[in-house]
């Protein structure tokens, strides 16, 4: 899978709020009610993510969700990358 160019991911990134490429990867943040909430939802990214193939780097720290998105395979950002962010986008909105 190749990368994507740096002008290939920021267009790309206008269709997901809240996405930011840092350092060479895609990454966000979300913040919960409490840990129960953020753990709920970061066990249904964790179904996606092995369903997919495809792991994140991430962090929890009580209600807060730290996610960053790189093809390690690739040394960069790829589909892979765009095709989780958009299925985490969706688990975030169904809560």
């Amino acid at each position: 899978m190749s990368t994507l160019s740096k002008e290939e991911i920021e267009k790309r990134l206008e269709q997901l709020e809240g996405w930011e490429y840092v350092e060479g990867a895609l990454e966000t943040s979300f913040e919960f009610k409490n840990f129960k909430e953020a753990f709920s939802v970061m066990t249904r990214i964790a179904f996606e993510c092995e369903a997919q193939n495809h792991h994140p780097d991430w962090n929890n720290v009580y209600n807060s969700l730290h996610i960053r998105l790189n093809t390690h395979d690739a040394n960069g950002v790829t589909e892979k990358d765009f095709k989780l962010a958009h299925k985490i986008e969706e688990i975030i909105d169904s809560e």
